[in-house]
Formats: structure tokens, C-alpha cells, sequence
């Protein structure tokens, strides 16, 4: 690992002013993923900011019901919080799925919507890389893909977004709040995350030095009633083949309003909206929900090594919704 220059901001200004002014810059909070992949000679920064000092965490509530989470909180501390688990369970449940008990002490907020990819040939400096290293090719593609995206990939990249709660802050319409050299600046949560097209280098519409600041999370009285179910190799501390984040409400059986997000199968946080409009006004019976996760899925481009992940989510659908819908077996379609 080559030497790093190491500085502590003092404040949120100074942190985007060394970081923007410095191309080899960047912000360190949990150093989760970060350290990592400075370990496997992925990344090469020259100077790490340190920023976990500033005054960015806490989850507060807003005046219209919603909540704003620190982008320096910890996931731990964001799971534990009563505000959260009272308005938006289904963000508890992805955060105590996410990671192992004591990355989530660690990881922040912030840092987790930016983790990169565990696209085992990104993380081989060695391998052909697109992601890392534009222009090389996407060894994936002709290589070991169990675990990458159906949906979303280009040809220049099929890798799967690794995030958990990010799949439910993209199904809450959450919104990310940064400081950077332009001033502040919010993003729809959709729109925070690019989809690879022909540069998968590029994540992220943020230019260098722009800092996250905090997570909006509107007012959303259906998240109330929200779940998030993640289907994984393993028990235990392990990244998902598929998942769902949904939540919904009734009126007299049928579907009022409905919000789906998958995660483990996309480029991004995938947002279902082609499902969702499928089942608003629809009756909360089994075969609409299996309609509307086929509809979804129709845009599905599977390698033959990760074709099962396509059943396996539209299963995975059905069974959330069911479990919603008051369903006591939870049970595969």
C-alpha cells in the first residue's frame, strides 16, 4: 500500500475545500470498504480527510413526519432509532440485514450509499475492469457472474449494487443532501445513482469534493406497514442474491398504494415502478402480485451463471407482498 497523507477536518467547509482542491483527496469516515480497497491496491488516494468529527449525525424528525439522518450516523445507531423503526421499518430491517454487528458500529450513512461494488474482478487489480479502469473491458461478462445484475447492465459492466438500505431509501423516495464547491445540493434518490451505460466508472452525478450531508426521508404514512426481505447464500453475514424492499396499504382488498424497490439484481437500487403500476388499484391476491413481479422482470438480461436470480425475485416479491397482505405462510409462490 503506497503512503497516505492523513489531515481531521474541523468542519464541513474545510473538508469539501481540501478534498476539491487536492484530484488524489478523499473523505474518510467508517472506512469500511474504503480501507479495503486501499489494501487490495484498488484505490490509490494520496491524502485522506478524515471527517468523523463533523457535525453530521443523529437522525431528527422533520415538521412533516419525516426524518433526516446524518450522513455520519452510524447504521447501528440509524436501526436502533424509534423514530425509524416506528415511521419506516423496512430501513431498520435493511440496516440489521446489511452488514455484521460490528460494521455496523463502524459504517456511516453516507459511506454506505457509496460503497463500491464486490464485483470480484473490480477488486482484482489485476483484472480487466471498466469500473476501475475505463476502457479495459468488463471480465465479467465472460466470467464468473453468480452474483451480478439482470437488470440495469450495459455492456460495459453487469456488476450489482451492494447496498441493502439503499434499496429502501430508493423504494421512500428518499433525497441526499451534500455540500460541495458549488454550494448545497439535493438529489432525488433515484437520480443519485447512474446506471453504467458506457461508463461505469462514474456512479454518481457528484463532482469531487462534494460531501454528503444528510439523507432526507419524506413522510410516507404506507412505509409504516413495510418490510424487507433479502434472500442470501447464508444466513449469516452475507451480500444478497436478490431482495425487496415494499411497502404498501389496502383499501377493502384492494391496493391503494404501493411502493417496490429490489436490491442484488440491478446496476443500482432498482426501483419497481413498472410493478408498482401494475398493482395500484389492483386486488391483493397472489396472481396480481406475480403478474406485476413478471412485468418488472420482462426487462431481465441474465447471464446463463445468474438466470436462476430472475425466479428467484420474482418469488422473492411475491412472498413480501404476500406477507404484507396479511398472508401468515410467507411461503414462494
Amino acid at each position: 500500500m503506497q503512503p497516505i497523507s492523513y489531515s481531521r477536518a474541523a468542519d464541513t467547509a474545510t473538508a469539501v475545500a481540501a478534498v476539491s482542491a487536492d484530484p488524489t483527496s478523499d473523505f474518510l469516515a467508517g472506512g469500511t470498504t474504503e480501507i479495503d480497497l486501499l489494501r487490495q491496491n484498488v484505490l490509490h488516494p494520496r491524502r485522506l480527510v478524515d471527517i468523523n468529527h463533523l457535525p453530521l449525525a443523529g437522525v431528527e424528525p422533520t415538521p412533516e413526519g419525516g426524518l433526516r439522518i446524518g450522513a455520519l450516523a452510524r447504521m447501528s445507531e440509524v436501526a436502533a432509532s424509534p423514530l425509524v423503526r416506528e415511521r419506516f421499518p423496512l430501513i431498520c430491517q435493511a440496516l440489521e440485514l446489511g452488514a455484521s454487528a460490528q460494521l455496523r458500529h463502524m459504517a456511516s450513512m453516507g459511506g454506505n450509499l457509496l460503497q463500491r461494488v464486490r464485483c470480484s474482478y473490480y477488486r482484482d487489480a489485476r483484472s480487466p475492469c471498466n469500473k476501475r479502469d475505463p476502457g479495459t473491458g468488463c471480465s465479467a461478462r465472460e466470467g464468473f457472474s453468480r452474483g451480478h445484475a439482470v437488470l440495469g447492465a450495459s455492456e460495459h459492466c453487469i456488476a450489482a449494487h451492494p447496498s441493502d438500505v439503499a434499496v429502501a431509501l430508493m423504494a421512500v423516495d428518499a433525497r441526499v443532501h451534500t455540500l460541495g464547491p458549488q454550494g448545497e445540493r439535493a438529489y432525488a434518490f433515484d437520480d443519485f445513482f447512474l446506471l453504467p451505460g458506457d461508463s461505469p466508472h462514474r456512479e454518481h452525478p457528484m463532482e469531487h469534493g462534494e460531501l454528503i450531508t444528510a439523507i432526507e426521508v419524506p413522510a410516507m404514512p404506507l412505509a409504516r406497514h413495510s418490510l424487507y426481505l433479502k434472500v442470501r447464500d447464508r444466513e449469516s453475514y452475507e451480500f444478497a442474491l436478490t431482495s425487496v424492499a415494499a411497502a404498501l396499504s389496502l383499501v377493502d382488498g384492494t391496493i391503494a398504494d404501493v411502493r417496490v424497490a429490489l436490491g442484488g439484481v440491478a446496476t443500482k437500487p432498482w426501483r419497481a415502478r413498472r410493478a408498482e403500476d401494475f398493482l395500484i388499484g389492483a386486488r391483493a391476491i397472489p396472481e396480481n402480485f406475480d403478474q406485476a413481479a413478471r412485468a418488472e422482470l420482462a426487462a431481465a438480461r441474465p447471464t446463463p451463471m445468474n438466470a436462476f436470480k430472475v425466479e428467484l425475485t420474482r418469488r422473492a416479491v411475491v412472498r413480501a407482498l404476500q406477507t404484507l397482505t396479511g398472508d401468515g405462510t410467507g411461503s414462494p409462490a
